[in-house]
């Protein structure tokens, strides 16, 4: 290992036991009866986003450490690899960063001047930062990349893994690409030679178990094998192909978690077949990632329950012929996340932009899409429900699921999260291939702009935050199929979103005045990406109820 590589792993550490105070320190003061106090601790939200945002990025920069030295020991190669030259630059940000947000309100976290002097602003911290974000070492970095055309560093997938890889990218190159513009600049459905041939690769039935038609080992999950369909596909496109296995994945998952062994035989293979598609029906209009206040009302009557109200932001819900739909089935708001059930709700597929249904028993289902600046192709609708009729063979989990509907929530959304990482990590690639090839061929005061400090700078970062947030989430994705890496996914997905706005931002940048054309695909990768920190999981919601709060309830 390299002696910048073992420093680099010791601040990084030094970083981690700061956060480690300071997450003592808002335990302590959020403590009532020896139990954090949830009104307590939010009151301090934003010292909890911020440190939500510290363990984010260690915890990143320590997956960067570990694999640069794994490459190093594989590939060999004299002197520091462009793997080694980023994990110390991205270690370097990671300190800077995570200082930066303590100096900036000290008292917020429980530190004093001294404090902070003896740890993350020390002298050793301090040259650290200095010689790895320095003009001078961005600038050959940047050069570096751009002398090996874009390589960011070794994807370090098995034989299988990289076959996969190549076969989808080669799909997205050949057949989602060329589509892509169309679907984003005329708001245009999905067409079917996407759909159909994604359903003979096998992509619909990548979370479901071989025994159930799909095409994943049965004895256990492959969350890589996913991650890495999902990267490529997003790089062709988010909305027109990198997001349509999200939806099958979550069923998939609420039906395996509690579903019954008659519906996980009858459902899961059809999932797989894409026959029907289907859509999830959580989010209200007052209530997005508060899965618990859901207020949808499914009344029980003979045979079934009637469902009542109304879900937002329902994606591909005109396509789908079932809805993966939560309701309250117990009407006293004091039952919470307790009083929701999980239902399936069928209905005939509808092209377009709005459907409506009546059933034969006199329920009416209606929909209508949202106009959205990006991730167009999908479509998210309003979907109102009067009176519709869900037979009891379609409660999720059966007479056992009723009250049972947000853990099966839950479940279902324990890998979407990930996913979304990933999609974030195909949207950057795509932009950062944009970004390098505009800027060799553009010219500016007489020569290209690839050849410009701030330029070569911007590409340094640029292939930093691409790179990490591959291996991030390729090392959450395995931690996933081991069976842990819950806290991991919410950490990556955080991480990843965030990086790949500001990345789609610089690549649109580079372009000057062609990057604000909507004819360029760099316009429509920076209102893709932005989306990806709202959906699965809203970056506030996710910084403060699900990080944060895990972090200071388990804090020393």
């Amino acid at each position: 290992m390299s002696s910048a590589i073992e420093q680099a792993r010791s601040l990084i550490q030094q970083a981690q036991a700061s956060l480690n105070s300071a997450l003592s320190f808002l335990k302590k003061e959020s403590l009532v009866n020896g139990r954090v106090n949830g009104d307590k601790l939010d009151r301090k939200q934003l010292a909890c986003y911020e440190v939500a945002y510290c363990e984010a990025e260690i915890t990143a920069a320590k997956v960067m450490l570990d694999y640069s030295q794994k490459v190093k020991a594989e590939k060999g190669g004299s002197g520091l690899r462009i793997e080694e030259k980023l994990a110390l630059q991205y270690s370097a940000e990671a300190l800077q960063n995570c200082r930066g947000r303590f100096n900036a309100r000290r008292a917020d976290f429980g530190f004093s001047r001294a404090a902070l002097a003896a740890t993350l602003d020390s002298d050793a911290v301090d040259a650290f930062i200095n010689q790895y974000l320095s003009t001078d070492s961005l600038e050959a970095v940047g050069k570096d990349v751009l002398e090996h055309g874009g390589f960011t560093g070794e994807y370090m997938l098995d034989h299988e893994k990289e076959m996969i890889r190549e076969q989808f990218r080669a799909f997205a190159e050949e057949v989602v690409a060329p589509r892509a513009e169309h679907i984003h600049t005329k708001d245009a459905d999905i067409p079917d030679d996407i759909i159909k041939p994604l359903v003979e690769l096998g992509c619909f039935g990548l979370s479901i178990p071989m025994q159930y038609g799909g095409i994943q080992p049965d004895e256990h999950e492959d969350n890589l094998g996913m991650i890495v369909v999902t990267e490529e596909l997003s790089r062709g496109s988010l909305g027109a192909a990198g997001s349509l296995i999200t939806r099958p994945e979550i069923m998939a998952r609420a039906l395996l978690k509690g579903g019954t062994e008659e519906q996980k035989q009858y459902w899961l293979p059809k999932l797989a077949q894409a026959e029907p598609l289907n859509a999830v029906a959580v989010t209200e209009p007052n209530f997005g990632s508060d899965v618990a206040s859901m207020k949808l009302k499914a009344t029980q009557v003979e045979g079934g329950w009637l469902l009542d109200g109304e879900k937002t932001w329902c994606t591909f819900a005109g396509r789908a012929g079932v809805l993966l739909t939560l309701a309250r089935t117990n009407s006293d708001p004091a039952s919470g996340h307790k009083g929701l059930t999980m239902f399936l709700v069928e209905k005939p597929s509808f092209p377009g932009h709005s459907f409506e249904y009546k059933q034969p028993q006199g329920g009416m289902i209606t929909g209508k899409a949202i106009p959205t600046i990006g991730y167009r192709g999908m479509h998210s609708f309003t979907v109102f429900f009067d009176k519709v009729f869900v037979p009891d063979s379609h409660v999720l989990g059966g007479k056992e699921g009723v009250g049972n509907g947000f853990y099966y929530t839950m479940a279902g959304f324990s890998g979407g999260r990930i996913q979304t990482a990933a999609r974030a990590t195909g949207v950057m690639q795509a932009a950062f291939e944009k970004a390098l090839s505009y800027a060799k061929e553009r010219v500016v005061f007489g020569k290209p702009i690839a050849d410009y400090q701030l330029t070569l700078v911007k590409i340094a970062r640029m292939a930093m935050l691409l790179q990490v947030s591959r291996q991030f989430t390729y090392h959450v994705a395995r931690l996933m199929d081991e069976g842990k890496g819950q806290m991991e996914a919410s950490l990556v997905k955080l991480y990843s979103c965030k990086s790949s706005e500001w990345l789609a931002r610089e690549a649109m940048q580079i372009h000057g005045g062609m990057g604000y054309a909507e004819e360029t695909s760099v316009s429509r990768y920076y209102i893709d990406a932005r989306v990806l920190s709202i959906f699965e999981g809203a970056e506030e919601t996710l910084a403060l109820k699900v990080i944060a709060k895990a972090l200071v309830e388990n804090a020393a």
